[in-house]
């Protein structure tokens, strides 16, 4: 029987749920921003010979970590093209940079060839890589936080500082000094699970060809009716036998299920009344604000052109001297999406000074998840609040906090819903907080 179906949030959660669910069901999506797909945000710049699309929020993903977004761009036609993830750190304002492309820009600073503390910082990585794998198969402590394991096995401030929270931070844009609370094991099935803990074998990263907001608009393309952008939904009132959602512009809507596709607390600041276990699940959830610039201030790379990565960290001092510990990670675009153009466009999370003004193409701000041992044992206990009363959770949240959690959650709750997508289900990786103990 068919359903009246609300989704509240336009991201990859709640567009591939509304996609989903409306080739069954009346669905109708709601977005505050006033566009559709939430970090899936692609900018048309003016190029050397015309228009094209740079991404500020999602950019990359690989078939091994994101087996349903691969299945799903196969479903749609979307191509993509392989793409570079090379990774730098520039410390304290550069008086130390390095890179992991190669030898050279590995020593791009030859004086490192002979200084103790970074030759200790190669060295704890590849005792780390070895401890952590040996780690997942023994079974480490759920107690132990990633700064705690640190501590114990007498890593020096070199790996920490200069290497493992640099990556960390610009992984999941979260401050380094919050990073130090990331559940180890979870920590380390992450980093297994996406190679980062082998020298070879790592997967191939890609792009989606034209911007990643191609597969936005061909989406929308069977959604052509009861999409909302830059509506926003205030409240959200359990009335059995339905739920009603009232939005600001004054409107009242009634419907069968409502699917919340936006950030935890952004949810439990609009349901009305939520059940003592929706609050608890949902209020263990912290998010981190990132003010972000995409731009063409090559100020905000590292000093050294060999050292220019695809991905690059800077830090004004080493993140655990730094008082704001705060994540400052510039994406080289042009490396990224192989833009070959004359301006280079980058895309700043938290820059250390802002951009130039003259080289502002667009300013933005994203939320992303923190995950500390509260959200790991929330996450546990999502499953038990999931479709109380005809309210329904998705979101990049309920995993690592990437576009592959994002989807699997939004197929997971289209599946109780009585939809599966149109491709095989693939094997995926348990969320983040699998195995965690219950609130």
């Amino acid at each position: 029987m068919e359903q009246r179906i609300a989704v509240i949030g336009a991201g990859i959660s709640g567009l591939a749920a509304a996609w989903l669910l409306s080739r069954r069901h009346h669905v109708t999506l709601y977005e505050k921003n006033d566009y559709i797909g939430g970090h899936t945000h692609t900018v048309t710049v003016q190029g050397d010979r015309g228009p094209l699309g740079v991404d500020t929020g999602f950019m990359v993903f690989n078939h091994r970590n994101y087996p349903n977004l691969k299945a799903l761009f196969q479903h749609l036609g979307i191509t993509s093209q392989p793409t570079d993830m090379s990774f730098a750190a520039s410390v304290d304002d550069g008086r130390l940079e390095y890179a992991g492309s190669d030898l050279n820009s590995l020593f791009a600073q030859r004086r490192n060839l002979i200084n103790p503390r970074f030759l200790r910082m190669l060295a704890d990585i590849l005792r780390f890589n070895r401890a952590g794998k040996r780690l997942l198969a023994e079974g480490a402590s759920p107690d132990i936080t990633l700064g705690g394991y640190l501590i114990q096995a007498g890593y020096g401030p070199g790996f920490r500082d200069d290497y493992l929270l640099p990556m960390a931070a610009a992984i999941w844009s979260c401050p380094t000094r919050r990073m130090l609370d990331f559940p180890l094991t979870a920590f380390l099935r992450f980093f297994a699970n996406h190679g980062l803990m082998d020298l070879t074998g790592r997967p191939q990263w890609h792009t989606v060809q034209g911007g990643s907001r191609t597969y936005v608009e061909r989406m929308l393309q069977d959604l052509p009716q009861g999409v909302h952008a830059d509506r926003r939904v205030v409240a959200v009132q359990r009335r059995e036998p339905e739920v009603r959602i009232l939005t600001d512009d004054g409107g009242e809507a009634h419907f069968d299920q409502v699917i919340f596709a936006c950030h935890a607390d952004e949810a439990l600041e609009v349901l009305e009344s939520p059940r003592e276990a929706e609050g608890r699940v949902l209020e263990a959830f912290t998010y981190q604000p990132n003010e972000t610039f995409l731009h063409t201030d090559t100020r905000l790379m590292p000093q050294r052109r060999r050292v220019w990565s695809s991905w690059n960290y800077l830090a004004r001092r080493r993140p655990s001297d730094a008082p704001a510990h705060q994540v400052s990670v510039t994406y080289w675009m042009n490396r990224l999406q192989s833009l070959r153009e004359s301006r280079q466009y980058l895309v700043s999370l938290n820059p250390l000074d802002p951009p130039r003004e003259d080289t502002v193409i667009r300013r933005m701000t994203y939320h992303h998840p923190v995950f500390d041992r509260g959200a790991m044992e929330a996450q546990a206990a999502l499953p038990e609040i999931q479709g109380q009363d005809r309210i329904w959770y998705c979101g990049a949240w309920t995993g690592y906090g990437f576009h592959e959690d994002g989807l699997r959650s939004a197929l997971d709750v289209a599946s109780r819903l009585g939809v599966t997508p149109p491709w095989p289900a693939p094997q995926t990786a348990a969320p983040a907080g699998a195995g965690a103990p219950k609130p």
